[in-house]
């Protein structure tokens, strides 16, 4: 079992950086793949960026790539996700998921699921 906690959520004006951070609890933090995904208002869940246990391999939606840096360190179990060059559009609130793999642009694999933390980027 491992639960999620993400944080760093806030208001920021366009062309912005924020940086969440999603800590995890239990002892298997390191075997597992992490995820952020976000759902904007009338939105469906879209997946954002995702991590491999090792961190070597990472992912992302286009709309964020070269943007956004998802990053992790398995001994303090937190994962990161830097966002910078923040757009109206990157409005959401932010999920931190863990699971068994990743696959990009899918929730598969996700098994454990944070509660949100909001992202509300202004114009």
């Amino acid at each position: 079992q491992v639960q999620l906690v993400e944080s760093g959520g806030g208001l920021v004006q366009a062309g912005g950086s924020l940086r969440l951070s999603c800590g995890a609890s239990g002892r298997t933090f390191s075997s597992y793949a992490m995820g952020w995904f976000r759902q904007a208002p009338g939105k469906e869940r879209e997946f954002v960026a995702g991590i491999m246990w090792s961190g070597r391999s990472t992912y992302y939606a286009d709309s964020v790539k070269g943007r956004f840096t998802i990053s992790r360190d398995n001994a303090k179990k937190v994962v990161y996700l830097q966002m910078n060059s923040l757009k109206p559009e990157d409005t959401a609130v932010y999920y931190c998921a863990a699971g068994r793999t990743i696959v990009a642009g899918t929730s598969y694999g996700m098994d454990y699921w944070g509660k949100g933390t909001l992202v509300t980027v202004s114009s």
